[in-house]
């Protein structure tokens, strides 16, 4: 039976000046706040290869943010804001759609829509490239781009004409330095429009000490989404709707995971999603859904306990699929909500920032930790920790 969830349960006074508006000039110099067995502790992120339990292995996201913000000026002045959310059709890969010429079709979120009626053309011009935006189907706010010369991929396009695309909670316009202090160290596989924030604290160091250390990672991507920063607007939490988003495994995650399934810990809440939704494909597959890699919001609380295999059965049996199609990458999707009363089946733990006050992601964080988060983020107000995704990081080990 799944606890009674109230949406005031998971809030908290976050005043405005602690939100980090800028990174720290050095990565890795960020505070660390460490939450183990229910004691806590004040570090630095540099000082995280000490304090990983023996044999840890780390899993990163590797998506890397592409500058989302095209902004078109009309010759009556107006400017129409087309904020790239994914390529269509909707199951298309993203690396896929990123080497697109010539032609893309986006759904996109439109600023100032009321001004930019259906079949009018918005020309965006740089350089010597020409940019076209025009309706493909206005229901379902779909765009179609193309572009001249068309020998540029989408990627390369958007790099020149595009503009990183910060969190709404920043307040502020981005400048130069943001392409790459929103950026991991590790990022490589575009289209994500929003950067997985727990990973800004690695640098190359940190990285290094790690493999001194004997702690081995893996990348997987989970390409993040503009739904990340959609507020819950109900009372009862669990009637939010979880938005779905694209994530790929290789077969050496796969592997990977299997060879150390007592001991991952993921950086990030996207990769704590990534690797919880790899086990339920795994069941999804042993159940024979016509849809194994599609994940929805209540799947991982619909299957009774007798019928939840072990965390081993269900990754071979992706290993399995893989080996058997000859899949070099399994792309898939994953709407999963991890709220309290969810049964962690693969993460021991994770290293993460400090979350917005009634957010999904404080929701998956007292899904790990219980009502110990409340005493973590009380803790880290306290001590000055910045917060939100230019801010301060933690490692919480229940």
């Amino acid at each position: 039976m799944l606890p009674d969830l109230r949406l005031d349960q998971f809030q908290y006074d976050l005043p405005d000046e602690r939100i980090a508006r800028f990174p720290l000039p050095e990565r890795d110099q960020s505070k660390l706040l460490v939450y183990k067995e229910g004691q806590i502790s004040h570090r630095r992120f540099y000082d995280l290869p000490d304090l990983l339990p023996a044999n840890s292995f780390l899993v990163f996201n590797n998506t890397k943010v592409i500058p989302a913000r095209l902004l078109f000026t009309k010759s009556t002045g107006a400017t129409i804001e087309l904020f790239l959310l994914n390529p269509m059709p909707a199951d298309r890969p993203v690396g896929e759609a990123m080497l697109d010429k010539g032609s893309a079709v986006w759904q996109c979120m439109i600023g100032n829509r009321k001004k930019w009626r259906e079949g009018e053309t918005l020309l965006l011009t740089f350089g010597e490239v020409v940019l076209i935006a025009e309706w493909e189907d206005a229901e379902k706010s779909l765009i179609r781009f193309t572009w001249q010369p068309d020998d540029e991929t989408f990627a390369e396009l958007i790099e020149q004409a595009g503009q990183m695309p910060l969190p709404p909670y920043l307040k502020r316009e981005p400048i130069a330095a943001d392409s790459h202090t929103y950026q991991t160290v590790y990022a490589k596989k575009e289209g994500a429009v929003a950067a997985p924030t727990a990973g800004l604290h690695m640098t190359k160091g940190v990285l290094g000490t790690l493999a001194e250390r004997g702690i081995g990672h893996d990348a997987l991507t989970l390409h993040v989404g503009a739904g990340t920063f959609q507020p819950i607007k109900a009372d009862d939490p669990r009637q939010h709707i979880m938005h779905a988003e694209q994530v790929v495994y290789t077969r050496e995650n796969i592997t990977n995971v299997l060879k150390h399934l007592n001991h991952l810990i993921p950086v990030g809440t996207t990769s704590m999603r990534s690797l919880e939704s790899l086990y339920w494909f795994g069941v999804r597959l042993m159940k024979n859904h016509p849809d194994p890699f599609y994940l929805d919001q209540e799947y991982a609380y619909n299957v009774p306990a007798e019928e939840q295999p072990s965390a081993s059965d269900a990754i071979e049996t992706v290993r399995s699929y893989m080996e058997q199609h000859k899949l070099p990458l399994l792309t898939a999707h994953t709407a999963i909500y991890i709220t309290p009363g969810y049964q962690m089946k693969m993460c021991k733990g994770i290293v993460t920032n400090f979350h917005q006050p009634g957010s999904t992601l404080i929701l998956l964080i007292a899904a790990l930790v219980g009502d110990a988060w409340r005493t973590i983020y009380t803790e880290a107000l306290s001590h000055d920790y910045r917060f939100l995704s230019y801010g301060d990081s933690s490692l919480l080990l229940p």
